[in-house]
């Protein structure tokens, strides 16, 4: 009866125990105000300092450039936000503007950032060959509203929104490509099974996750050496009571598996952060035309800073098949 009875307690202090390793992971990642930008910086370990005088560079020139503030509402009636770079005539290929063509690319950020702060890169890429910019703030981050991130399970939804809003703005004759970033990536990955407009060409993904349980099974075991059970499974439950979704509800694997629209994949060898190796789980369960580009020694997000000249060059290829 004794053994029975230490037993039984040991199991209750272990099940306290890993509720409140739950609700501590929980609060930390899943909700708005406890998510830091810090602390993901850290985690992905990719070392920003470096690219300083680049991107102070860039952002003075991007800020210096027309663009307004846009709000468009959600399926779900949360007020979202988006800064708006209209095309820059001056770099408008004249052909194409003789011929009618526009084009414009969607840019989605990754987890705790914003619109406005992971595509200062890319923006001198994107603005000086013609393309206007959309910059969406993730439900729950910058100036959109929400109390629970997305992780592309909910965002995919909102992608939507923007399209439309980009098709009526600029017209029925646009040609639009969605980049994401991280959470970003996934969130274009998961939008890749949904039915889209006609005017989206082409999805670019850059160290896309395949969800969000996963990736944080991923951290959990590789950053702070914990077992994912009970967290993950705890925090699932959480989530689909709160935020409305579940932790695998949507994985890009099995989103692009419907893709029509053709993807490139592109990814860090040195990324700690989303391992290479979801990168090429995705890739090889994508059911529409494909490339993929693995730039060796870049960490999470560094693709872009670590080899401009490759990636660019993929841009290049994959945009003149695709448009």
């Amino acid at each position: 009866m004794g053994i029975l009875k230490n037993t039984m307690t040991c199991l209750g202090v272990l099940a306290a125990a890993g509720v409140g390793e739950t609700a501590y992971f929980y609060r930390r990642t899943m909700k708005r105000n406890n998510a830091k930008v810090e602390r993901t910086m850290k985690m992905a370990g990719t070392d920003w300092n470096q690219y300083a005088p680049l991107l102070q560079e860039r952002k003075a020139f991007m800020l210096a450039q027309d663009h307004r503030e846009i709000s468009q509402m959600s399926f779900d009636n949360l007020k979202l936000h988006a800064t708006f770079f209209p095309a820059l005539e001056e770099y408008v290929d004249k052909t194409e503007m003789a011929a009618g063509k526009k084009k414009a690319v969607i840019c989605f950020h990754g987890y705790t950032s914003k619109g406005m702060s992971d595509y200062i890169g890319l923006s001198d890429y994107y603005l000086k060959r013609g393309y206007a910019m959309l910059l969406p703030d993730a439900r729950a981050h910058g100036e959109s509203e929400g109390e629970y991130i997305g992780f592309g399970c909910l965002d995919r939804k909102d992608a939507l929104v923007w399209i439309h809003w980009l098709i009526q703005e600029v017209g029925e004759d646009v040609e639009i490509v969605l980049h994401g970033t991280s959470m970003g990536g996934a969130t274009v990955l998961m939008t890749s099974g949904l039915e889209l407009p006609a005017q989206v060409k082409g999805i670019v993904s850059d160290c896309g996750f395949t969800s969000p349980k996963e990736v944080f099974t991923h951290v959990l075991n590789s950053m702070y050496h914990l077992p994912a059970f009970p967290v993950i499974q705890g925090a699932d439950i959480m989530n689909k009571k709160l935020a409305g979704y579940g932790m695998d509800e949507c994985n890009a694997k099995r989103e692009v598996a419907h893709a029509k629209v053709p993807i490139l994949f592109i990814h860090g060898s040195n990324d700690t952060f989303v391992p290479t190796h979801m990168c090429n789980e995705i890739y090889d369960c994508c059911a529409s035309p494909k490339k993929k580009l693995i730039v060796e020694g870049a960490a999470h997000a560094e693709s872009y800073y670590k080899d401009t000249e490759k990636y660019e060059q993929a841009l290049n290829e994959f945009f003149d098949e695709i448009m």
